[in-house]
C-alpha cells in the first residue's frame, strides 16, 4: 500500500473535480462494503481515506461546499470511532450504507462531472 505522503501527492495531482469525484467513489465503496460485516475493517480504512481527501481538497472548493466537507469530515471520524462497535450490528451497517451512498451522490454533485452543459 502506497504510504500517505505518495498518496497525497497523486490525489493533488488530479482537478478539484476529479478530486471530489475520488471521494464520492470511496464513499459508494463505504455504502457497498458497510453492508457486509465482512467488510468492517475495509470500511474503517476507506472512512479514514475519505476523511484525508476532504482535507486535501476542501481549501480549495467554494466556502458553502468547503463547509459541507468539513461537516461532511466530523460525521466520517465519528463513523470511524465507533465503527468497531457499530459493524457488529446489521442496522448500524445498513444506516452508515444508506448515509455513505447519499454522501456520495451530494460530493459528485459538487464535483460536476455529471454536468452535461
Amino acid at each position: 500500500m502506497k504510504s500517505l505522503e505518495e498518496k497525497r501527492a497523486r490525489y493533488m495531482r488530479d482537478s478539484v473535480p476529479r478530486r471530489l469525484g475520488a471521494l464520492a467513489a470511496d464513499l459508494a465503496r463505504v455504502s457497498s462494503s458497510a453492508r457486509h460485516v465482512e467488510g468492517a475493517k475495509s470500511v474503517g480504512l476507506m472512512l479514514q481515506e475519505s476523511r484525508y481527501f476532504i482535507e486535501w481538497v476542501a481549501a480549495e472548493t467554494e466556502p458553502e461546499v468547503g463547509s459541507e466537507l468539513v461537516d461532511l469530515q466530523v460525521m466520517l471520524s465519528l463513523w470511524l470511532k465507533s465503527w468497531p462497535e457499530a459493524a457488529q450490528h446489521q442496522s448500524q451497517r445498513t444506516l452508515l450504507s444508506f448515509q455513505a451512498k447519499k454522501w456520495s451522490d451530494q460530493v459528485l454533485g459538487y464535483s460536476g462531472l455529471l454536468d452535461t452543459n
